[in-house]
C-alpha cells in the first residue's frame, strides 16, 4: 500500500504547477482601466492602457503579497511635438523598461517604438522585414500585443494571433524567427532566462464567456526541428479557477518572481487583477 501511495504522489508531482500563485490584488480605480502590459525598473512599475496612457506605480512585496500598491502619475504617450497620439495610433500593448527608455508595442498601426518615462516619443524601432505587410495580419486589432527584450535576442514580438495560413506562432526578432506551439492568442511576453521566454496566451468563448488562460515557457536556444522547445506551467479555466480574468500584462520584478495584470475592458463585469506568481 506504502509502494502505492508513493507511486501516485510521484505522479502528481510530475503533473504539479511550477506556477505558484502567491497573492492576487484587485486594483479598484475607475480612472484606471484597460490595463494591457507592464514594465518594472525596480522601484517603478509602468502600466499602459489601451487608452495610450502611461501609468506610473509604486509597489511593496512583503510576506510574498502585494502591499501599498499606489498610483503615482498619469501620462499621456505624445508624438515627438508633445502632442497627443491620435486613437488610431494609440492602442498600446507591450511594454518593456531599459536603459531609461520605455519601448511599446502597438495594435491598429502596427509598430514598435521608445518612448521617455514621462510618454514623449523618441524614435521607431526596426522590425523584421516579415513583419512590414499588414495584410498578412488577420485583423487590425490582432498586431503586436507583446513585446519582450534581452541582450542576446534583443526585440522580440508576435501578432496575437498568427498570420494567415500559420497554424503555430511565430516570434519576430530582427533578423531571425522562432516557431512555438499555439495555445490561445499571445498576449505577454518575458524573458526569465538569457534563453528561456515566458509566453502568456488567452482563449476566450464569446459564446460560453470561458476563459483559459495559458503561460508556458519556450526554449529560444533548442529549435533543432524548426519548432522551438515549450512547456506549459499553468493553465488557469475560469469554469474551473476563481479570478481568472482578461490577463495581458507581464513583468519580472525579481529572479523568480513576477507580476501580471488583467483589462477589465472598461466593464462592470470584469476586474484589474495584479497577480503576483513565482516560477519553481
Amino acid at each position: 500500500m506504502k509502494l502505492v501511495i508513493l507511486f501516485f504522489l510521484l505522479i502528481n508531482s510530475l503533473h504539479a504547477s511550477k506556477i505558484r500563485i502567491l497573492d492576487i490584488y484587485e486594483y479598484k480605480n475607475k480612472d484606471i482601466r484597460e490595463l494591457s502590459a507592464l514594465a518594472y525598473d525596480g522601484k517603478i512599475l509602468y502600466a499602459l492602457s489601451d487608452y495610450g496612457e502611461l501609468h506610473h506605480f509604486k509597489f511593496e512585496i512583503e510576506n510574498n503579497k502585494i502591499k501599498n500598491l499606489k498610483h503615482i502619475k498619469t501620462y499621456k504617450l505624445r508624438d515627438k511635438k508633445q502632442q497627443p497620439l491620435k486613437k488610431k495610433k494609440r492602442d498600446s500593448e507591450g511594454l518593456i523598461y531599459k536603459d531609461q527608455k520605455l519601448y511599446i508595442s502597438f495594435e491598429r498601426k502596427h509598430r514598435i517604438e521608445s518612448y521617455t518615462l514621462d510618454g514623449i516619443k523618441i524614435k521607431k524601432i526596426k522590425l523584421n522585414k516579415k513583419l512590414d505587410n499588414k495584410d498578412n495580419f488577420i485583423g487590425k486589432n490582432k498586431g503586436f500585443e507583446a513585446l519582450g527584450f534581452n541582450k542576446k535576442y534583443g526585440f522580440i514580438t508576435a501578432p496575437e494571433a498568427p498570420f494567415k495560413g500559420d497554424g503555430l506562432h511565430i516570434l519576430y526578432a530582427k533578423d531571425k524567427i522562432y516557431k512555438i506551439k499555439k495555445n490561445g492568442y499571445i498576449t505577454a511576453l518575458e524573458f526569465t532566462t538569457k534563453n528561456k521566454l515566458l509566453v502568456l496566451e488567452r482563449d476566450f468563448n464569446n459564446l460560453t464567456r470561458r476563459q483559459i488562460i495559458t503561460i508556458s515557457l519556450a526554449s529560444l536556444n533548442k529549435c533543432d526541428s524548426g519548432i522551438c522547445e515549450s512547456e506549459v506551467l499553468k493553465v488557469l479555466d475560469s469554469y474551473k479557477d476563481k479570478n481568472v480574468d482578461n490577463f495581458e500584462g507581464l513583468a519580472k520584478i525579481d529572479k523568480n518572481l513576477f507580476l501580471m495584470v488583467s483589462d477589465d475592458n472598461a466593464s462592470e463585469f470584469q476586474k484589474t487583477l495584479f497577480v503576483l506568481f513565482e516560477i519553481n
